[in-house]
């Protein structure tokens, strides 16, 4: 059945709110089983540096050149999606993570490790875009909320693997569990890519119109975006934001062991599991329930509104966890609180980006300035650096949480009326 708008092209009728559910379903389970990729590194580094006596530094440009490879080819991947849909590059995506892993499991030098990371980088790249993307397509009438909830697979996605992949360290070595994990999470990833579409015209609900949330009609090709101003002050924010966030997923261990409370038992609602163990649990769930909780804050109250709370949470959140993170307890409660104010970036800055640029490149739009976390990965060796120079995480977390700060003023401030203006100078024209 189809019918046609104001004398357009026939479209797609309608599909039902069942069917856009279950694709923005599928897209969260690929997230899921990408997210150890990146989340599980931490669990990997102490291993890897006690067997091959490599400094920590070295051993993180691996975690950097993931987050870069992952981060860095979403725009051209995202070219591929807008333009064949989401299968081919989902099941590639699904290979190279099982490649990357594999890899891992038989390196013996830091080059082997790179490869390894920046093929399985390729790989969650991939399918990250595209299941964001796909989420932004989908549901226009609840952007923030189906961004936030498909990020919300990467960032809880690994939760309930934190204790089985330290226990398979423990028992079998990292190498077994590398190529077990590996295998496993990238071959689900290539079923899961059989049964993943991209909506036809027609089949979802109009842009919205609310008053909180600045949304424009006119679709920006990707070579206009990367010349507009606001595109980069969004990118340098994204950036601020998205450091010290890295930092904390690719030091938790590290942090806990320099602070010596990594094996320290911690009793929380009845449950009892050490300090890095609990800190690491709480903090996978926390980053990814945030996602869907701000962006459907966002689709409320507005984008920018909600960065102001989100990002001056983190800050003080990040200063809280610097002043008080030394006793096991607050280190587990305080890392919590750290991830639950990171982690909605990941829903809020793609919806921003739709709403101002269109749906229409959705995918290779929020690609672009997906980039971000690549550039902020950059910055995870530098804080090693620092602590490695200074013998202690004081610069490196103060650093850190002023840059949240000032990402939040900068989006009440700066962001918004100049994305209002902008809208409406679209919306004109």
């Amino acid at each position: 059945m189809t019918d046609t708008v104001h004398g357009a092209v026939p479209t797609t009728a309608r599909v039902s709110d069942a069917y856009r559910w279950t694709q923005l379903a599928i897209g969260v389970a690929a997230m899921v089983m990408i997210a150890n990729y990146q989340y599980g590194w931490t669990f990997f580094v102490p291993d890897i540096q006690k067997k091959f006596g490599w400094d920590r530094a070295s051993i993180q440009w691996a975690f950097t050149l993931f987050v870069l490879f992952e981060t860095w080819l979403v725009p051209i991947e995202g070219w591929f999606v807008d333009k064949y849909g989401p299968r081919l590059v989902v099941l590639i995506g699904g290979i190279l993570c099982a490649i990357g892993w594999a890899i891992n499991a038989q390196a013996t030098s830091l080059n082997g490790f790179y490869l390894g990371m920046i093929i399985a980088g390729i790989g969650a790249g991939g399918v990250y875009g595209t299941c964001v993307g796909n989420a932004l397509k989908w549901f226009p009438d609840k952007r923030g909320l189906a961004a936030g909830i498909t990020a919300a697979g990467f960032g809880a996605g690994s939760a309930l693997t934190v204790a089985p992949i330290q226990a398979m360290i423990k028992d079998s070595g990292f190498q077994n569990t590398f190529l077990h994990f590996g295998l496993g999470q990238g071959i689900i990833i290539v079923i899961l890519a059989f049964i993943m579409f991209a909506p036809k015209a027609g089949q979802v609900p109009a842009v919205i119109h609310n008053a909180a949330v600045i949304q424009s009609r006119r679709n920006y090709q990707p070579t206009e975006v990367i010349r507009q101003p606001i595109f980069w002050l969004m990118y340098f924010m994204f950036v601020i934001v998205g450091a010290g966030g890295l930092m904390v997923t690719a030091n938790l261990k590290p942090i806990a062991v320099d602070w010596k409370i990594d094996s320290t038992p911690v009793t929380l609602m009845a449950v009892t599991m050490t300090a890095v163990t609990f800190a690491a649990t709480i903090d996978r769930v926390l980053n990814g329930l945030t996602r869907p909780f701000f962006g459907w804050i966002s689709d409320m109250i507005g984008r920018e509104n909600t960065m102001f709370i989100a990002f001056g949470m983190e800050g003080v959140g990040i200063w809280a966890l610097y002043m008080l993170g030394q006793d096991p307890v607050w280190f587990v409660l305080l890392s919590g609180f750290v991830f639950f104010a990171w982690g909605e970036i990941y829903s809020l800055f793609p919806s921003t980006c739709t709403d101002t640029f269109g749906a229409k490149f959705a995918t290779t739009n929020a690609g672009l300035l997906y980039t971000a976390k690549g550039t902020a990965a950059l910055l995870v060796p530098v804080a090693n650096y620092m602590q490695q120079s200074s013998g202690n995480w004081d610069r490196v977390f103060l650093i850190a949480a002023g840059a949240n700060i000032l990402a939040s003023l900068l989006a009440i401030i700066v962001l918004k009326p100049w994305r209002r203006k902008i809208v409406a100078r679209a919306m004109a024209n």
